[in-house]
């Protein structure tokens, strides 16, 4: 695990040296989760994630970049792709007032 995170460690220097980065964390894993549903008019909690799956988000980055081009080069550095890793890159969304 050492090894794993120290390459995290790694990454996460190199794009806050070479990108806006406006946020990023890390995710503590799904066990810990709770969701909120809304039912009978009221919220309801329930423990676990919204959703069953194998994968799940381990963490986040948020970056300003000029394009998705960019965003996509960025994301091809992530340290856990070479290990069977997958990223996904989406915009944020934009509401006008």
């Amino acid at each position: 695990m050492g090894e794993f995170m120290a390459g995290w460690f790694k990454f996460d220097e190199e794009i806050r040296s070479s990108v806006k980065v406006l946020a990023g964390d890390g995710l503590e894993p799904t066990s810990t989760a709770t969701t909120v549903r809304y039912k009978d008019g009221a919220p309801v909690t329930s423990d676990g994630p919204f959703a069953e799956t194998k994968e799940q988000l381990g963490g986040y980055y948020l970056i300003d970049v000029e394009n998705l081009d960019e965003a996509i080069k960025v994301a091809g550095t992530i340290p856990n792709l070479p290990m069977g890793g997958s990223v996904e890159v989406r915009p944020v969304q934009v509401f006008e007032q």
